[in-house]
């Protein structure tokens, strides 16, 4: 009747569950996950498997951003601070991968991004974290809003991690991000939309949605109740090696 077979979705909603535990939890790899999963294993088109992405984050996104605002994980000013840069970035983004290739410049972003992870894990590692306010958002939005639609996946990794490097409380840097993240991804996939048409809700994209949503509560939780310096190892070895596979795939 709905056009697709439960036992083929259930390997896309262990993913989707797996992909928004740690995203909830640490504030990226939703789509740095599943993009890997439809663009290297199942071949789908970057820019489909970006737009794709984008329709389940709708859906990932609103269950995680309200999960994070129950569990008080948000920083209102850091909030608007990073929402109408971020939008904007993303609509752009989507232009420039409608139109070109965006491969040639993504083993550089992702080179950059393993460089952070890497830094980040020794200093949560070797280091105290020093709490203080970021004073470099809206630049961190707009970039971040750009990569994450162009790359299919990039707005946690930049922004999340750029906002630990300046010192900003991990927790309510997790929660915020992720919260700004929904408005990010409806916007980004309007533009799709309006660039490449609807796509459909069966099959992997259904199963994503399944497994992101019944997640994220869960990482809005440990994102709560995680040390900083927890945070900070977690985030810099998820950074490290999601970063240095897509370095991998994109040069093989």
């Amino acid at each position: 009747m709905f056009g697709f077979d439960l036992a083929e979705i259930l390997p896309f909603i262990a993913v989707g569950f797996a992909a928004q535990l740690v995203d909830g939890a640490l504030g990226m790899a939703f789509g740095v996950i599943t993009n890997t999963l439809l663009v290297g294993l199942l071949g789908v088109p970057p820019a489909l498997a970006s737009q794709r992405v984008h329709l389940v984050e709708c859906f990932t996104t609103a269950s995680s951003a309200i999960s994070h605002l129950v569990n008080r994980n948000i920083d209102r000013k850091l909030f608007f601070r990073l929402l109408i840069p971020g939008v904007i970035g993303g609509v752009a983004g989507t232009t420039v991968l409608a139109s070109i290739d965006a491969a040639v410049i993504k083993p550089f972003v992702l080179t950059y991004l393993a460089g952070i992870g890497i830094y980040l894990l020794v200093r949560g590692l070797l280091y105290p974290p020093v709490m203080r306010e970021a004073k470099r958002v809206a630049p961190l939005g707009l970039i971040g809003g750009f990569l994450d639609a162009a790359g299919g996946g990039g707005w946690g990794p930049v922004v999340t991690s750029n906002l630990l490097i300046q010192g900003a409380e991990p927790r309510r840097v997790v929660g915020t991000v992720n919260s700004v993240e929904f408005f990010l991804t409806v916007s980004v996939s309007i533009a799709f939309i309006f660039h490449l048409g609807l796509g459909d809700f069966v099959g992997a994209t259904l199963g994503l949605i399944i497994g992101g949503v019944a997640a994220a509560p869960f990482g809005a939780l440990a994102a709560r109740h995680f040390s900083p310096k927890l945070v900070l190892i977690l985030v810099g070895i998820v950074l490290t090696v999601t970063s240095a596979y897509g370095i991998y795939t994109a040069l093989s």
